[in-house]
């Protein structure tokens, strides 16, 4: 009889689970996004990225822990690609294929530019690094729920690549190179 009832019980969390599956459409979690920018000279910058959501937890600090690198969304690595060289935030990045990380902390960000390319995000090879540049950081007035990458395009030929999550914003300047 035990063991008749345990299968009963094991059914019935199946069936749970596939109806919460189909409720949700097979919806990810952490949704794909999209950040582009396109210059003037037709030139585009392009950042594939997942968006988590909040979901009531604790972000910074939380969730992504401060001074350890982290993927900069979820899921697979977050990628850059650019048509055009490029200054992020005085680093020189040449046209290419990128995966972008960060570092943050509660008072300053950096975010870090790796060579390597395709990888899981949580596959960080500190020694493929191009460069480590510092972000501005600045808070919003409330939280915002779903990770968002965005451009603030300034000039013909710059932006504002802004980072932002529960109250943080990240920024940093990207200038086509001449």
């Amino acid at each position: 009889m035990k063991k008749n009832r345990l299968c009963i019980l094991v059914a019935i969390a199946i069936a749970a689970l596939a109806a919460i599956m189909v409720a949700q459409g097979s919806k990810p979690a952490s949704p794909p996004g999209e950040a582009t920018v396109k210059f003037d000279d037709g030139k585009s910058v392009a950042i594939q990225y997942s968006r988590p959501s909040m979901r009531g937890r604790k972000i910074f600090g939380g969730l992504v822990p401060y001074d350890e690198v982290w993927r900069t969304g979820a899921n697979a690595a977050t990628s850059l690609k650019t048509d055009v060289a490029l200054d992020i935030g005085g680093a020189s990045v040449p046209a290419g294929s990128y995966t972008l990380y960060t570092l943050p902390d509660a008072n300053r960000w950096k975010l870090i530019i790796n060579k390597q390319t395709g990888q899981w995000g949580t596959e960080y090879d500190k020694s493929q690094d191009l460069a480590r540049v510092d972000m501005k950081v600045s808070q919003r007035s409330s939280p915002l729920e779903q990770f968002t990458i965005s451009f603030d395009k300034t000039g013909g030929s710059s932006a504002t690549l802004k980072l932002e999550w529960d109250t943080s914003v990240a920024s940093v300047d990207v200038k086509e190179k001449k």
